[in-house]
Order: structure tokens, then sequence, then C-alpha cells
């Protein structure tokens, strides 16, 4: 098999109260091998800590590991300072840095910090420009003018760093149009894995978008967050009555990736505990160190770190 890049992670809290926590775990799945560290970014909730500021700190902490916050409240986050933020912090960690964008979803809350709404097919337009405009403001080169329909720069000099991968969260026909044709790799939204009508829907739309482009649909990785359990024995069913991956035991976690990878072209995984919570340590050493070393394995890719 030729080989190519599967990235196995791990999700963490960003709520205050969890804030050591979140760090140990972090330096844990970095110890343990995993390629990826990623927080949600909701900057309205005052009981949340900035995701970025998590990401830094937990980069710091850590030797090998990429932080990715999925995805940027993009909103909040003017793409010309957000390109600022993670070509900063990948000098800083030597490259270890991934960004995930997103359109804004939850508009009333967003609208407390004081950002107009826009309206969907808007808040999708200025997600497109702000990916063209991280990526114009990173890899050094000649200031950068640039006036689109949401974002104005003047003469401003790029990073030296060049940009990190983008990865979105879309959901609806536009901004998978817009992952198609511009993104790096997709995490499909709710969860939803390579089995569920979601992916079935959506993904068609991301490729078709990509040959529109001119690029090829397998420049776009599928990338899932995937919440289960994983038992000491195996279970009679590994999902639920809406088809949905509940877990199991560690050989079936193994079977169940490994043919997701062979079969239906995933790109890596990312795990929750069941109900979206991060993983407890216990079950973050069983995913790093029984399940993820053995998918490799099957399907002999090393690890993307």
């Amino acid at each position: 098999m030729t080989q190519r890049t599967i990235r196995f992670g791990t999700s963490v809290s960003t709520a205050a109260a969890d804030a050591a926590r979140s760090i140990s775990l972090a330096v844990q799945a970095d110890r343990q091998g995993l390629d990826l560290v990623t927080v949600s970014d909701h900057p309205y909730f005052g009981a949340r800590l900035d995701a970025y500021s998590i990401i830094g700190v937990a980069l710091g902490a850590t030797s090998r590991i990429s932080g990715l916050v999925s995805v940027t409240n993009l909103p909040s986050r003017p793409a010309p300072m957000l390109s600022r933020t993670v070509t900063s912090l990948s000098t800083l960690s030597g490259g270890r840095i991934v960004l995930g964008m997103g359109a804004g979803g939850l508009w009333d809350d967003i609208a407390k910090l004081g950002i107009a709404k826009l309206t969907p097919g808007a808040a999708v337009r200025a997600m497109a420009e702000g990916m063209r405009l991280v990526r114009l403001l990173s890899g050094g080169g000649t200031p950068v003018s640039f006036e689109g329909e949401f974002y104005s720069v003047h003469d401003l000099e790029p990073a030296a760093a060049p940009a990190p991968p983008i990865w979105t969260g879309a959901v609806g026909p536009k901004s998978l149009a817009v992952t198609g044709e511009l993104a790096d790799g997709w995490i499909p939204g709710h969860a939803a894995d390579w089995l569920s009508d979601r992916f079935r829907e959506s993904r068609p739309i991301i490729d078709a978008a990509a040959e529109a482009a001119g690029r090829s649909p397998a420049d776009v990785a599928t990338v899932y967050n995937l919440p289960g359990r994983i038992t000491a024995e195996p279970l009679p069913r590994t999902r639920d009555e809406q088809g949905r991956w509940i877990g199991g035991s560690v050989r079936q976690w193994i079977d169940e990736l490994t043919d997701a990878v062979v079969h239906h072209d995933a790109a890596g995984f990312v795990l929750f505990a069941p109900g979206g919570a991060e993983p407890d340590p216990d079950t973050l050493s069983r995913w790093a160190e029984e399940i993820v070393p053995a998918v490799r394995e099957a399907i002999d890719v090393p690890s993307a770190s």
C-alpha cells in the first residue's frame, strides 16, 4: 500500500476549571505518540479559556504533537490577525500547527462580542476570503495589499513562516464547496463518520468543487471527530440504531478504523468520549498505546509527527 499521512489525535477541554487537566492530557498525548491535540473555540463563554491560549501553552509543553483549534471562530478572529497567530505558533513550535477554519455558527453568541451578524452566505464568503488572506500573509515575499468584501490590508509584510494546513468544519453546501476549492482538510460536522448520510451527501460536493478548481479530490483529507467508548470486552453492536459509532473493544476499534482508512479514504481520527467530552487519562492511554499503533501497523503508515 502507498504510504500516506494518517493523523490520530485527542480532544481536550477548554473549560477554565479543567485547565491543568487539559495541559496534562496534551502532554500525555505527546508522550504516547499521538499527532494532534484539539480544542473547540467559543470565546463568548466566560467559563471557557481562549482556544489559542490553550494551544500555545500545550505546544510549549510538548515536543512533537501538533495543535488544532477545531474549528477557529473566524468572525471573532479577523483573518490578518489569525494569520499572525498561526504563523507565530508555527515558528515557535517548529511547524506544529494546523489551522481549523469555521464560518461561525452561534451568531447570537458571537454578536455578544460586538461583532455584526452576517447572513449564512456572507459568512461563507468571509471564510473563503479569510483562507486566501491567511495564505497571502504567510511564507514571506513582498508586502501584500488586498481589497476584499470583508478584509482590507495595505502593504502588509507577510510572516516568514509558511501557512499551515487549513481544515474546515463545513456543513452546508456553500461551505463544502469552499472546502473543495481551497482547503487541505475537512472535519465532518456533528461527529459524522464515513458510514453516515451526512458524509455520503457532503463529500461529493467537496470533490466536485475540488475538480472544478483544478484540484484532485484527494487534496482534501477527511479527518473525523470520533466519540466512543473503549470497552474491556467486545460489544454485540458497535453502532447505535441511527448507525452512529458507539465504540467497542480494542480489537473492534482497530478493525473499524483500519477499514475506514483502507476502504473509505479516512485520513485521521480525533478521539472524544461519549457525548463529546474529552477522554480520561486511562482511555487516552488505551487509544494511544493499543489502538493507534495497531491501526498504523495494519495500514503501514508511520506517525504523522
